[in-house]
């Protein structure tokens, strides 16, 4: 068995899933719109910024955490942005997956 043989028919079967294809699509969907992108964008760097500060065990920022609240609640009344996060955070949760099992069956040599 080739293990890079193996790497790339995972990486095609992630490009064939269903949360592949349709997180690809909805985020084609937002950010053709100019202004939904620009929010988007936004938003997403506020909760890059923060998840930085959590993950160096530093405080988040109060302000920066309300204002990431307050543009999620603009956001998602925007159904195509609501699918987008939906579809998201579905996408994401197969990726962690997948890393969880592959790291799973190397920990005895970490």
């Amino acid at each position: 068995m080739n293990v890079y043989d193996k790497t790339h028919e995972l990486a095609r079967a992630i490009k064939e899933s269903e949360e592949y294809k349709e997180y690809k699509e909805i985020k084609k969907i937002v950010y053709e719109d100019l202004r939904l992108k620009d929010k988007v964008d936004e938003f997403e760097k506020i909760r890059y910024e923060e998840q930085l500060l959590a993950i160096q065990g530093e405080k988040q920022d109060e302000e920066k955490m309300k204002k990431l609240q307050e543009l999620y609640e603009i956001l998602v009344k925007e159904p195509e942005v609501k699918n987008f996060f939906d579809k998201q955070v579905r996408f994401n949760v197969m990726i962690a997956d997948v890393n969880k099992i592959i790291g799973e069956a190397i920990k005895d040599v970490l």
